[in-house]
Formats: C-alpha cells, structure tokens, sequence
C-alpha cells in the first residue's frame, strides 16, 4: 500500500467519522494526520514501528492503524463505520459539491442509501425540500451524478498508456519482438481521457494472443473474440475495455494509418478532389511518411491527426515542428512545504537540477488558499530569503519567486499591491466558488488578466478530468485577452487536468500568445508529469518557440523584470489618477 492509499483511507475514515456525528476531537485527529502525512516524502510503507511513530503528528493509535492498513489493506476502526454504513452512502462521500453533513440528511431524512435512489430523488425534486438544501444544491447533486455516471470505464490517459504498455509488454512477450504492434485510436492520438485500449497487432495468431491478454497481469480479464480479426473485451485492474485488432503484417502500416486517424481527418478532401482515406490506402506503404507523400501532403504526427487545421498546413508544407522535451529549459509552477507540497524548498530545486533544468519557479499557494496552507505575508519574506541563499549555493541555477495568488471571487488577486511587488512572477489561478456561469468566469479571469501583476494564466478552467467539469469561459475572449495583455497561459500538465485544453493550443498560438508547460508540482515526482502537458501542447501545435518554459534562465529573467517594471509603472499611474 502507498502513500495516497493510506492518506484515502484516513481521508475516509474522517469522512465517516462525520456522517455518523462523532466526537470533533477524534476527527479532527484524521484530519491533521492526513494533512501531516501528504508532507511525508518516503514511502510509509518501507518505514520501521519507529519511524512510522516518529512521525509529526502521528500518535500511537495513528500509527497502530497505519500498522493494520499495511498488513491487511484496512483498519478495525475503519471496518466498524463502513459496517454500520449503506455501501450507497459510502459512495456518495465521492459526491462533488456535498459533505458528509448533507450526505447524513439525504440518508436519514430522506431514506436514500444508493446513488440511484439519489439521482431519482433529485429529479423528483424531493432534496431541494430538505433543510439547507434547494435548488441550487439539488442541481449540483444531479450534475455530479450525471457526470459520475457517464465516465464510468473511463481512465486519466495516463492510466490508460500505463495499461496498454502493460498489454504491449505480455503480447511481445508471446509474439516476439519482431511482430509489429502499436496504440491506435484515441491512445495512439494522445486524447486526455480514455475509453477503450485500442492496439493493433500485426498477427493473425488469436490464440497466442488471447494467452498474452489472459497473462498481461492486469487481474480479471473477459474476452469475447468477434471474428478472426478483433478481440475485445475488459480488464479489473483498472476498469477499462480494451479492442485488439488483428491483420497480416504487410497490411499494418496501412490499418494503422487507418485505426489511428480521427474521421474527420481520414474524411477530408485534397486539393484534387479525392478523399485522404482513398489516398492512404490506394496501395501498400512501408511507412506512414510514405503514404502522407503519396496523398502530396507533409508527414502529420498522429497526435495531429483530428482533422482541424492539420491538412490545411500540410498542403502547403507549413506544420510546425512541434516542441520536445529536449527543448523545456526550465519547470514552472511548482508547490513546497511552505503551503501544502511534500518536499522543501531545497529538494524541489536540487531535483530540478538533477533533472537537467536550468530553473525553478516556485509559485505556493496564496494566503487565502487556507486549506492548502497558503502563505501570510511574513512567509512570502522567509520563503524570499531562502530562495536567495539557495540561489547563491545552487549558481547557476535559479529559483524564481513565484505565487500561485487566488483568483478571488471578484477577480482581484490575493495579496496587498507591495506583496504581489516583491514576486518575479505571478500564476493567477481560480480555487474557489467554482460554481460560476460562463458570463460570471469569464469576467471573473478577465479582470484577474488585465491586473498588471498577473504574468500567467494558471489551469484556466478548474477541471478535474473525470471528476469535476471545468467552469464555463469564452476561450476566445480569454485567450484575446492573454493576447491583448500579454500574459503567458498555462498548460497544467497534472494528468487530471491538462488545462488549457488542447482544443484551444492553437487558437492561442495564432494569437501570439504564450503557453507554459507546468507540471503543478507538490511533491519532486510531480515532475515527470511535464511529459503529460508536452503531449497537450504537441496535439494542439505547439512550437518550441511559443512554450515560454523553452526560454533560457537569462530571457525568462528578463521577460519577468520588464513585466514587474511595467506593473510598478501601471501602479504609479493609477495611484496618480486617483
């Protein structure tokens, strides 16, 4: 069991402790010891008796449930509340936009112990009824469940990678090296959110593959062969189909031209008239390059292959090179021990460092990100002083005095104007009151961009992919006003939200305006997440001339001073005009 595991299980644990009234004290004793145990950096697991009572926070029966989830998956205390809890109402503690105090009332007053039984009560209207509820909550409810319902089988396209290497791995085991196979599909076009594990395999030996699939070890698999050249079925671990489709090896690069491409890009008519999909299967190609000269147009990377404006540009050989990792000099926004990260200051840079990069911004959350210990006034000076001196031991390589400042519901920023002064950059991001419409957001991120000390625009729509939507904005008016004021736009690259959505990477980019790929890290493994939003930026065009964080540690210096001197300037005016 890992860490996140036993930091959900305590999570739960308070959540029940809740639904069933207990003592505040004892909850409050889950609660600070999930807080405690999200800064813990080395595995929980491979710790003594010792140090796992050792650690802040952690008494002796913390530690003794810890001890328990370790050797059995689960705790006495834990069993009890589940025991004395309808499984239904547990899931609803999975519910956005509810606590465990509603969820309490919608079980005890209105009788309901499954998620059906909820939605039903909700469409009735019968929840609006219920003291402290209305409307508004009701509808939250139904939207949560609506959207829980209809992403049900689906998985993070990382998991979904993770899987289908898995798969990979088993059928070359079986097949040998030499049989060609690859991700097709959505996979293959690197979609954020995925339903089916599609492959192609270039052997008709169903047999041996079915045996591959059945020893994959990704737990219980249900097979259902539909004819000789398509195997599908499902896996348990995660929860996913999965479509393995079969043919001879000399007709794989043109089924992968084939099972790769979106309709509207297979569907699209060339200057002459024909049909691409005619054009890429009018004889055997040895490679997909071949076959995109063939059709007179430029190779285009599968991640392009959606049909918007990639055919356009490779009729006349315009695609952009698209960036590489290669080309990322530096990672920005990025949280420490200061507010809610796992790692201090100075691990988050040495590993930076480590990882070959020539900066670090540091953005903490903001003050009024209380839950996520967000930083007062006189922190923001310690964390600046530190930052110094890490910058003196660690030359060449730099930290930049970053925040991550609250978008506040009326679209200031956090902080005092000399407080926001005193940061190299800013990342204006929205945490709170989510529920907002699209007139209210919009207006809400326009007022956040034409502030002269917001530098960039951090995950613009609040989404959690598979969880919760994103609030409602005009991303063109948002991306016009980026535009207009010259602030860089996120690509948050944490696989739940690959936020700017890749749909709009290359209406920015036509706008001239700036993209950062930032991992939104909290902990140094958050790192590696920068290949997740590398792979957005790449779907939506992205250059290594328009990703910010491709800049040298000299230009982004310079880009953030002529910034901060144009917001003290702006300052001095409008303090002249009052």
């Amino acid at each position: 069991m890992d860490n996140k595991e036993i930091i959900s299980q305590f999570r739960l644990m308070a959540s029940l402790m809740e639904l069933h009234e207990e003592n505040q004290f004892k909850i409050r004793g889950y609660t600070g010891a999930v807080f405690n145990l999200e800064k813990v950096d080395k595995p929980i697991a491979t710790m003594t008796a010792e140090e796992i009572g050792a650690l802040e926070g952690i008494g002796k029966s913390m530690a003794a449930n810890i001890h328990q989830l370790l050797e059995k998956g689960t705790f006495d205390a834990l069993e009890e509340l589940r025991a004395s809890t309808p499984a239904g109402v547990v899931e609803m503690l999975s519910i956005k936009g509810i606590g465990p105090k509603k969820i309490r009332l919608i079980w005890k007053e209105l009788e309901i112990e499954s998620l059906d039984a909820l939605q039903k009560a909700c469409e009735e209207g019968r929840v609006a009824g219920v003291k402290g509820f209305g409307e508004k909550t009701q509808q939250t409810i139904l939207d949560g469940l609506k959207y829980r319902k209809a992403n049900v089988g689906k998985l993070h396209f990382s998991e979904a990678e993770m899987a289908a290497n898995q798969l990979i791995e088993a059928l070359k085991k079986e097949l040998g090296e030499k049989v060609p196979m690859s991700f097709v599909g959505p996979l293959r076009r690197l979609l954020e959110v995925i339903d089916t594990l599609e492959l192609l395999v270039g052997s008709l030996n169903s047999d041996v593959i079915i045996k591959a699939i059945e020893k994959s070890g990704l737990g219980e698999v249900s097979l259902q062969q539909s004819g000789p050249y398509s195997i599908r079925g499902h896996v348990n671990e995660p929860y996913i189909t999965f479509h393995i489709r079969l043919c001879e090896e000399k007709q794989f690069t043109e089924k992968l031209l084939l099972y790769t491409a979106a309709p509207l890009h297979l569907n699209q008519t060339l200057a002459e008239g024909a049909v691409l999909r005619d054009k890429l299967t009018e004889r055997a190609f040895a490679t997909e390059e071949e076959a995109y000269k063939h059709a007179g147009l430029a190779y285009i990377a599968p991640e392009l292959r959606e049909g918007s404006f990639e055919i356009a540009l490779a009729q006349e050989n315009k695609l952009p090179k698209l960036v590489e990792m290669s080309d990322l000099k530096g990672i920005l926004h990025n949280h420490s021990t200061y507010s809610d990260g796992k790692n201090t200051l100075k691990e988050m840079a040495v590993y930076c460092k480590e990882l070959g990069y020539e900066y670090l911004g540091i953005s903490d959350h903001s003050r009024s990100a209380f839950y996520a210990s967000g930083l007062e006034a006189n922190r923001v000076k310690d964390q600046q002083v530190e930052i110094d001196a890490l910058n003196k031991e660690l030359a060449p390589f730099r930290i930049f005095k970053g925040i991550e400042s609250d978008i506040l519901p009326d679209g200031s920023l956090d902080y005092e104007t000399e407080v926001l002064a005193s940061f190299d950059f800013i990342v204006a991001s929205v945490h709170s009151v989510l529920n907002m419409d699209l007139q209210r957001a919009t207006t809400r991120l326009l007022k956040a961009i034409k502030n002269p000390f917001t530098t960039m625009l951090g995950h613009p729509t609040g989404r959690l992919l598979l969880e919760r939507k994103g609030y409602p904005i005009d991303h063109k008016t948002v991306i016009d006003a980026c535009a207009e004021e010259g602030v860089i736009i996120e690509i948050n690259a944490h696989p739940w939200r690959l936020d700017l959505d890749w749909r709009w990477v290359h209406y920015a980019i036509e706008k001239g305006v700036m993209l950062s790929i930032n991992p939104d890290a909290h902990e140094t493994e958050g790192y590696h997440d920068m290949r997740y939003g590398l792979l957005v930026g790449r779907k939506g065009g992205l250059t290594k001339e328009m990703t910010f964080n491709a800049l040298s540690t000299a230009e982004v210096a310079a880009h953030f001073e002529k910034r901060k001197k144009r917001a003290a300037e702006m300052v001095k005016y409008q303090q002249a005009e009052r």
